[in-house]
């Protein structure tokens, strides 16, 4: 599932440059195009742990992954620019609800094993990253667009065969349970309802959307507008693309090595200011000096993406339940994509209309302060549960004695 959450993202800058003169990209379609990934996640993101909480994760997750092979499959196919932005919306949706889905799922399947297994989740979603936007142009070149951008389909596809055998699996043990034991779980289920969290009541929440907001923002600035970026300089397109394709792919190594480090440190903050110098490094270089030294600036802020993998790692390390897990998870990433979607319009727009990218990079600056803010909140072992739980009414007994008295 992580291995197919980006390349549908990253898959289409590189080609913008094919996309405008066959679609009719303009500068507003294309700032457009670059908030659709956080606009909708943020909205799907918020809307997701209702979806959770009626149908389960399992359900929410395959509900995913058809919303974004429909909309890979049907964009492909499309011939302007509207109907391309219409189908990037719900692959965006699927993705959407891919991201929120994820980290409960740790929780759940594997509570003894989460930095571990969110190491590797991670480390797959910057897979996923990497490789659509190295290979867009080369096979665009061999085939033709649409082949380029549409054949990611398969990969979000796959992700149903692992589920379609756990779903066979749960059905097995689910059939083997006696009438009784299952009246049995179903009393005590009905006894010990889920109790309801208002996300909003928590500063372990708010934090936690804040870090992401500001971390998102600069990701997504340049995931939209590095390649762009760069050949406005005078760097060739092919290369433009594979500057894009070794950021993504520099989160690798942090994806790997956050979430095995920071759950042993009394003070993550430590490791967020080292990741934000990484990412204030990138910024200042790119914006002085982009085409020397463009590979080192890349590295820099590439490194600076542990921040990401740090805001995934928080769902479950300020998360006592699997039921905390999604909530918080649904909050701080609807919430914090929605903060994040506007700043690469603004990016762009700021460009176009000061004729400098002067405004557009201090845009950034103000992106690291909000992420820093964000992280100090989150700083203190807390959960989501302490503050954000609303109290259940009384059971019918105790209400009974309630009224005697």
């Amino acid at each position: 599932m992580a291995l197919s959450l980006r390349p549908a993202v990253s898959v289409v800058p590189p080609l913008l440059g094919e996309l405008t003169g066959e679609l009719g990209f303009d500068p507003a379609s294309t700032g457009l195009l670059a908030m659709l990934p956080p606009l909708m996640f943020a909205i799907f993101g918020l809307l997701t742990p209702v979806l959770i909480r009626k149908f389960g994760l399992e359900k929410a997750l395959v509900a995913a992954v058809f919303l974004a092979v429909a909309g890979q499959l049907v964009r492909a196919a499309t011939d302007s620019v509207w109907p391309f932005l219409g189908f990037t919306a719900v692959i965006m949706a699927g993705y959407g609800i891919g991201n929120v889905v994820l980290p409960p799922l740790v929780k759940k399947y594997f509570p003894d094993r989460v930095g571990l297994v969110t190491a590797g989740y991670v480390t797959l979603l910057s897979v996923g990253t990497a490789i659509s936007p190295q290979l867009a142009v080369p096979v665009a070149q061999l085939t033709d667009w649409r082949a380029s951008i549409g054949m990611w389909a398969a990969v979000s596809l796959a992700v149903l065969l692992p589920w379609i055998i756990q779903f066979t699996r749960d059905r097995k043990p689910r059939a083997g349970i006696s009438s009784t034991n299952s009246a049995h779980l179903s009393a005590s289920s009905s006894q010990e309802p889920t109790p309801r969290l208002r996300p909003w009541r928590s500063p372990v929440s708010w934090g936690l959307a804040i870090f992401l907001a500001g971390n998102s923002a600069q990701t997504y600035v340049y995931f939209t507008w590095l390649p762009p970026y760069l050949s406005g300089q005078g760097l060739d397109a092919g290369a433009a693309g594979s500057a894009l394709a070794y950021f993504a792919i520099l989160g690798l190594p942090v994806s790997l090595l956050v979430p095995l480090v920071v759950p042993r440190m009394k003070n993550p903050i430590i490791a967020v200011c080292v990741f934000a110098l990484c990412w204030g490094a990138g910024h200042v270089g790119l914006y002085l000096s982009p085409l020397d030294g463009t590979w080192l600036w890349v590295t820099f802020a590439g490194l600076g993406q542990g921040t990401f993998a740090m805001a995934l790692l928080m769902v479950n390390l300020r998360s006592r339940t699997t039921h905390g897990s999604s909530v918080l998870s649904g909050f701080s990433q609807g919430l914090g994509y929605a903060g994040a979607g506007i700043v690469p319009l603004f990016f762009g727009t700021l460009h176009d209309a000061t004729g400098s990218w002067s405004a557009s990079f201090a845009t950034l600056g103000v992106c690291m302060a909000v992420m820093m803010t964000g992280a100090f909140m989150i700083n203190s072992k807390r959960y989501i549960e302490d503050s954000a739980t609303e109290p259940l009414p009384p059971a019918p007994a105790e209400r009974a004695v309630d009224l005697k008295e």
